[in-house]
């Protein structure tokens, strides 16, 4: 068997590169995506927290951002399928960033990036933001910066059928497969191997295996700073009504947010306890012990609240930058990267899924110019640091 392009991975990431290949008229080749599990119960796209927002401190994070944000609020001009459109229960709440005195230049350098680049953020002192957000403790606080538009969160599972349905009609293939090892033929990957002992040809093979990805590229003898890290989501109850409430992300980095008529939070775990991990398994003493202090005295209302629920699921964390590796590796030339997100990947899907599609079909990005993601930043040390990872 042969296809044009293999794409190892059919999460959010995949399946936004498998359509945007199939809905672009100048791309007639066969598409075969390789997916482990199809119910996604266990992926990270499924187990996110749901999110987008533009306030990055890297140009190209917030260009990729402000396209996903475009193409999720017109949704069905793109993934409607038989005239069924996809309702991804987009909530437009905004993202709130606080900083204390010691964070305080870091914030206003990210702000003035963002307003430059278009970026609709208030920035707020302590005054104003104790006048807008009552119910919030701002004693240690210097300033705060609020999205005001074109930020809040989504039903994740939504948008990647949705993606995964439209691949499907425009006639990609997917397949029930774990890719097992990958041909390589000096600067090239000759097949795919699969775990039934199958070996499907290929043009190109895009590594879209999330927090799998290092895996894959090993399989072609390609080191990738991507580890699989578990991260907790908590639901909890509230009693005290929190107007107005976005998504606040603290200066200790934990964050929260309204779900219907909860809230759901969660933090990184210090750096020296987080290894690597590909279980799902969940401490729920973490909430009481690490997460609970932080809650209760950003918002004093949160003192008294009830968690209810929790899950876990995986980041693709690229420790060299905490940031996506886009497009080709030097060594090998038809190996194209899709990985690295660092928790960001959902809502930089559309944006990379139509930047691969470019490099495949064209050989170049034609619309945003992604270049300096690419790996070549590992082998000349040149690291993009995104300053606020949540």
């Amino acid at each position: 068997m042969k296809s044009d392009v293999v794409i190892v991975g059919g999460g959010v990431i995949g399946s936004a590169v498998a359509y945007f290949l199939a809905a672009n008229p100048d791309f007639a080749g066969r598409v075969t995506v390789m997916e482990r599990d199809p119910t996604y119960q266990d992926g990270s796209t499924a187990r996110s927290a749901g999110s987008i927002r533009q306030q990055f401190s890297t140009p190209e994070n917030i260009a990729i951002s402000q396209f996903g944000i475009t193409f999720l609020k017109h949704l069905a001009e793109h993934l409607a399928v038989n005239g069924e459109c996809p309702d991804v229960q987009f909530k437009e709440g905004g993202y709130l960033f606080l900083a204390t005195a010691a964070g305080l230049e870091a914030l206003d350098n990210n702000v003035a990036i963002q307003h430059a680049m278009g970026v609709k953020v208030l920035r707020l002192d302590r005054t104003q933001l104790a006048r807008r957000f009552p119910w919030l403790n701002v004693d240690d606080l210097a300033a705060g910066s609020l999205g005001v538009v074109d930020e809040g969160w989504f039903d994740p599972y939504a948008l990647l059928q949705a993606f995964r349905r439209k691949a499907i009609a425009l006639g990609v293939h997917y397949r029930k497969q774990e890719v097992v090892g990958l041909q390589r033929v000096g600067r090239r990957i000759e097949a795919v191997e699969l775990a039934g002992g199958e070996r499907i040809h290929c043009g190109h093979v895009v590594n879209a295996a999330g927090p799998r990805a290092r895996q894959v590229a090993h399989m072609a003898g390609v080191v990738l700073p991507v580890h699989p890290r578990k991260r907790y989501v908590f639901v909890f109850d509230c009693r005290t009504p929190l107007a107005g409430c976005p998504l606040v992300v603290d200066p200790s980095c934990c964050y929260f947010r309204p779900e219907g008529t909860q809230f759901i939070s969660g933090i990184s775990p210090p750096a020296q306890n987080d290894p690597d991990c590909l279980d799902l398994e969940v401490d729920l003493d973490f909430f009481d012990e690490h997460l609970w202090p932080k809650l209760a005295h950003r918002v004093p209302g949160f003192e008294a609240i009830k968690r209810t629920g929790a899950w876990a699921g995986h980041y693709a964390y690229n420790v060299f930058d905490q940031n996506a590796i886009l497009g080709p590796h030097p060594d090998v030339e038809n190996l194209l990267f899709a990985n690295g997100f660092s928790g960001h990947g959902l809502q930089q899907a559309p944006a990379v899924g139509r930047g691969i599609s470019e490099l495949l079909i064209y050989g170049e990005y034609r619309h945003l110019d992604l270049r300096r993601l690419g790996f070549q930043r590992f082998l000349r040390d040149e690291p993009i640091r995104e300053i606020k990872v949540v």
